[in-house]
């Protein structure tokens, strides 16, 4: 793909002061400075964090270098921030803790309302952004941002839902004469860890309920994507955000165990590898702990399900995004005899795929993230392979660029089955019955989410009940979401529900007022 060179914006370091978020600027600081037009694909320019309603350049020689997943293209430098860096959004997210808290419900609604309206604005923008950084379709990149709209315009609504209990005390003698009320306060600073799949809307999944129950943030990007980051944060900056509500900091990801222990962060939300999340969880033992964690998400197809849409469903689910969604389908189960009808068909579209520049409109699968992940991917198909597994289609590697693959004859033990690939592999298997599909679906260290295709409503309550996963998905893919559902998993795929009000409950905790009456006899 050719590269066209934008005009230059020299470096701008230090910082630029904000305006208080009573009265918010008219004008955006840099990325308004320069759109995103449709024969650039490269910035020479380097973005600043937000740091304290601030954009800030901590150190000039220090900056983080983002590329083009598709063709290595520079895309720009980003700001690097260190454990001083962190240091300082801690303690102004600490400080603005303070008020913000405390801020009317009316004053939080309406920023979470300027803030959709200035996502609505710089959609396109935005969406650019994400394929370039992200390698992500162009026409997934804007339905990204479309369900970032949503996500913003829930929490608006949840912030109006927050409600309280009132429990009469008198159950017993003690009690008498006394009234409790519940109310939920928000727990404090919360470091939000998010990775490089969504980089506007996993973001959005963690700032906006942050917004909406009253609690303070800083945003630890991905250090692939960590430009949607922050132009983000210039769109809380423009909706009046008061300085240090969020803050957006890039730093080496060694640095993120700092960020996490620091005394004045009350909760981590974390979306990543099981493995860092669990271990991160284990040295922090007095925090809430949120973990969003990935899997090896299957799908069960039942006797005398609708084949045809079963497969359509089926390729969305395995190779949206080039396979790297945590709930992207891995392990397929087909009862019965409707197996090598099934594969055929799955085959079929997936061979009808559009692959590659993500910023052609036409296309349906872009690269991976790099060049590295593909390259592990081939291997693990490579590793099916040879040991009988059948390659029906796909698995040719170009770069970063993974031709979707359909595995056949796969075994429960290799990678491309119990393990996370993430990446657009899926194995097509064949089961005798359908509890022998259940089974099979929860002989995994993971539980996101599954899908079952059945018309058997029997059959459908009997895997709603035995799946361990957080949530069964009825005649469809287990990568189906909206944004309001509670989304979470069990065993090593997390230990919460996102979702707005779920992670707003996350965020917050029950404090009680005992009231005491003034009784002028006892009875």
């Amino acid at each position: 793909m050719a590269v066209k060179r934008s005009r230059k914006i020299k470096n701008r370091p230090g910082v630029v002061k904000g305006k208080q978020w009573s009265e918010p600027p008219k004008k955006a600081y840099f990325f308004s400075d320069y759109r995103w037009s449709e024969s650039m694909n490269e910035l020479t320019l380097t973005l600043p964090l937000w740091l304290d309603g601030t954009r800030v350049i901590p150190d000039p020689e220090r900056t983080l270098t983002v590329a083009s997943p598709w063709d290595g293209s520079i895309l720009g430098e980003v700001a690097l921030g260190d454990v001083s860096t962190l240091n300082a959004a801690v303690a102004s997210a600490h400080a603005a803790f303070q008020s913000w808290s405390r801020a009317p419900n009316d004053v939080r609604r309406s920023i979470l309302e300027r803030v959709r309206r200035g996502l609505e604005v710089r959609l396109h923008d935005l969406a650019r952004c994400i394929a370039l950084e992200a390698g992500k379709p162009i026409s997934d990149a804007e339905a990204e941002v479309t369900r970032s709209i949503q996500v913003v315009r829930v929490a608006g609504e949840e912030a109006g839902r927050m409600e309280g209990q009132w429990l009469d005390l008198d159950w017993t003698e003690a009690g008498r004469g006394r009234q409790g009320l519940v109310a939920s306060f928000p727990r404090g600073v919360v470091a939000a860890i998010t990775p490089f799949n969504f980089p506007l809307n996993l973001v959005l999944h963690k700032v906006a309920p942050a917004l909406a129950c009253g609690a303070t943030c800083v945003v630890k990007p991905s250090p692939r994507t960590p430009m949607t980051a922050l132009m983000l944060g210039e769109i809380l900056h423009e909706a009046g955000l008061p300085p240090g509500v969020v803050n957006v900091v890039t730093c080496p990801n060694e640095s993120v165990q700092h960020l996490v222990a620091h005394p004045l962060v009350r909760v981590v939300s974390f979306t990543g590898s099981p493995a860092i999340g669990w271990a991160m969880k284990g040295q922090l033992p007095t925090k809430e702990v949120l973990l969003e964690l990935g899997g090896n998400a299957g799908l069960l197809i039942d006797e005398g399900s609708d084949l045809e849409q079963a497969a359509r469903r089926a390729v969305l689910g395995a190779f949206a995004n080039a396979g790297q969604v945590c709930i992207s389908l891995q392990r397929i189960y087909v009862v019965g005899q409707a197996y090598e009808r099934f594969v055929a068909l799955l085959a079929e579209n997936t061979r009808a795929l559009a692959i590659g520049d993500p910023l052609d409109p036409h296309t349906q699968i872009g690269p991976m993230i790099s060049v590295e992940a593909a390259r592990q991917a081939g291997a693990w198909i490579a590793e099916a392979v040879a040991a009988g597994a059948r390659l029906v289609c796909g698995g040719t590697r170009d770069g970063a660029l993974l031709a979707p693959a359909v595995l056949t004859g796969t075994d429960a033990s290799l990678n491309v089955v119990c393990k996370e690939v993430f990446a657009p592999i899926v194995s097509v298997i064949p089961v005798p019955d359908f509890d022998t599909g259940l089974a099979a679906i929860n002989d995994s260290p993971f539980g996101l989410q599954a899908g079952v295709f059945t018309d058997s409503v029997e059959r459908l309550m009997r895997a709603w009940r035995q799946l361990e996963v957080g949530g069964v998905i009825h005649n469809d893919i287990p990568t189906f979401r909206v944004d309001h559902m509670p989304y979470g998993g069990s065993k090593r795929s997390g230990n919460t529900r996102e979702g707005l009000r779920y992670t707003m409950e996350a965020f917050t905790e029950s404090r009680l007022l005992v009231l005491q009456a003034r009784l002028r006899d006892t009875v």
